[in-house]
């Protein structure tokens, strides 16, 4: 007699759900197979609907999935390429569920879990026939939400779908044609102002672009974004960076801060921190970031030794701030050419608190000082930018030479056409 199938009522009634089975040893993947060939996921209307098993289907390349209605299985017969940068292309973005075998290459499926999760393509379970403490808990930390042990009842996995099925995300949207870009500020030399711009520029971003903007505080091991933007953040860069295996897109967003204009921030600590960040934790924190929002704002402070890490990443836009003096175009000058010498189009230099009639330069002198002319002029205008950040009020949320200046970067860089002015009539009456 054949077994009833178990259904699970939690299941959302929002389609089908896809799922991708990768075991090099065979007898387990089918192992969990058979026991997925036994679960009925509720759909709308509490209609039973069959779960469709594709049998065969042994390569990456195969286009033979096949669907039915509650859930679609696609077997693979080995691990995607050990290249973690392939997974994505390997795996698409097509499966809501990922189930991966650990003890072929219990390393191998661990840096899957991670790839998977940190990019948020997919919900992750693992199945071991050999399973102890110690690996559970560090597939755990890489993001898994289940570990199957192996033989496994048809009722425990009943039970694993029904809990993914409720955490299962809203139906993919169909992708944004933004283009994804990540802006870096740099300062030339303290005090020029770089957190100001920064935080200015993001909320300037969000607002004029409407897309999904951040602005990530680098400015360890203190930084000012969040008093520049009147926040009290709960939690800040050195969360993300302490728990850098655990960085996904959800863990992200529990981290996240959000403005009044709609930027989302992750600032940087209010405290010292004991601890250093483990080595590559800032790469992993900006790759999730990039990954999960149109564009990423960086507040780099004075860091130039987060060179070498993907802050600098080639496509980011980089702003160099300096001011008119001579130490800070020394400093400037110094950096573009042993640092910056090979960005053409992304390096922008960015000349703060520019007053032309108090300088005592020419143009042509602080031309030749940075070797190029700078793209960007921010007034000076003290008094405006004294008062804004003692009452904790965004220079972007208001009218202003700087705001104005500030706006038109914002605006050029998420491809914006520029918004002139208004020259101003003369008139008998005001």
């Amino acid at each position: 007699m054949m077994p009833a199938l178990l259904q699970i009522p939690e299941a959302p009634a929002t389609g089908e759900l896809s799922i991708a089975l990768i075991g090099p040893q065979e007898q387990h993947r089918k192992a969990i197979a058979g026991a997925l060939s036994w679960c009925q996921i509720g759909m709308e209307n509490r209609r039973a609907q069959g779960i469709a098993l594709v049998d065969g289907v042994e390569e990456h390349d195969s286009k033979r999935p096949s669907h039915h209605a509650g859930v679609a299985i696609r077997e693979f017969a080995s691990y995607p390429p050990s290249d973690i940068d392939d997974i994505p292309k390997a795996l698409g973005s097509d499966y809501d569920l990922v189930i991966i075998e650990l003890d072929t290459d219990p390393e191998l499926a661990l840096n899957m879990v991670r790839s998977i999760c940190s990019l948020d393509l997919a919900t992750v379970m693992v199945y071991s026939a050999n399973p102890d403490l110690e690996m559970a808990i560090r597939s755990m930390r890489a993001g898994a939400r289940e570990f199957l042990k192996l033989p496994l009842a048809t009722v425990e996995m009943a039970d694993a779908l029904a809990r993914v099925s409720v955490r299962r995300p809203a139906p993919r949207q169909a992708k944004s044609t933004v283009k994804k870009r990540s802006f870096v500020f740099l300062g030339a030399k303290g005090g020029c102002g770089v957190t100001t711009l920064a935080s200015n520029f993001a909320v300037s971003l969000a607002q004029e672009s409407g897309q999904s903007t951040v602005l990530i505080d680098l400015g360890l091991p203190l930084g000012d974004v969040a008093i520049n933007l009147g926040m009290v953040p709960k939690y800040s860069t050195a969360n993300a960076l302490q728990d850098s295996n655990r960085l996904d897109a959800n863990f992200l967003s529990s981290l996240m801060s959000e403005h009044t204009s709609g930027l989302h921030v992750l600032a940087a600590p209010g405290e010292f921190s004991k601890n250093q960040p483990p080595p590559g934790a800032i790469d992993k924190l900006l790759t999730v970031a990039r990954q999960n929002y149109d564009y990423v704002v960086i507040d780099a402070g004075t860091r130039i030794d987060l060179k070498s890490s993907t802050v600098f990443e080639d496509s980011a836009i980089v702003y160099l701030v300096t001011q008119i003096g001579v130490s800070e175009l020394r400093n400037a000058n110094r950096m573009i050419s042993h640092f910056f010498s090979h960005r053409v189009h992304t390096l922008q230099i960015v000349l703060n608190r520019y007053a032309p009639r108090a300088l005592g330069f020419d143009e042509s002198h602080i031309t030749k000082a940075l070797t190029r002319p700078a793209e960007w002029k921010i007034p000076d205008d003290y008094a405006t930018a004294r008062r804004t950040q003692n009452t904790a009020t965004p220079l972007a949320l208001e009218d202003s030479p700087i705001s104005r200046a500030i706006r038109q970067m914002a605006r050029a860089a998420c491809g914006i056409p520029e918004n002139p002015e208004k020259k101003k009539r003369f008139s008998f009456f005001r």
